[in-house]
């Protein structure tokens, strides 16, 4: 089940975020996104109270910018990423976004793999992006419209 997150969910996400990551955020950072970004949403993935992955995005007026997202080791490779990601897309167009962006190491060859089945494509190279390890970084898009009807169905830019 995908649901909102919340403050009691960190402890949890916390330890994704550590074995996930070489730069995690702090309890403060997800704090300050949970109690005081207005932009942010932030999700859990848990199946019988574990939290086995999360995602989150900012949604500024029609861009929707998904700025973190991870699964448990163990739990990898089972569309648990993938869910997450067509939950995140579909609250982003609930709420007006019509493109979605995110960033991405070069050498992170399985969530490129998942962004471009997704639809996402090519912006740009962004040399040295990343530190610690220092790593180029591609921007990703995807721009999504509501159908003609505005029945909810989406349809790739």
């Amino acid at each position: 089940m995908i649901r909102r997150m919340t403050l009691n969910d960190l402890d949890q996400v916390l330890r994704i975020e550590e074995t996930s990551f070489s730069s995690p955020w702090t309890y403060e950072n997800f704090r300050y996104e949970l109690e005081e970004n207005e932009f942010s949403r932030c999700y859990v993935y848990e199946e019988e109270g574990r939290i086995l992955g999360y995602s989150m995005m900012w949604i500024l007026f029609e861009n929707a910018d998904i700025n973190n997202i991870a699964v448990l080791p163990e739990e990898r490779r089972k569309g648990i990423a993938l869910k997450l990601m067509e939950h995140m897309e579909e609250e982003a167009v609930k709420e007006g976004a019509e493109f979605l962006h995110l960033e991405v190491r070069v050498s992170n060859e399985a969530a490129i793999s998942l962004y471009k089945k997704l639809g996402f494509e090519f912006l740009r190279l962004r040399k040295g992006y990343y530190s610690d390890p220092a790593e180029d970084g591609y921007d990703m898009m995807k721009g999504v419209i509501l159908n003609e009807e505005d029945t909810g169905d989406r349809e790739q830019l």
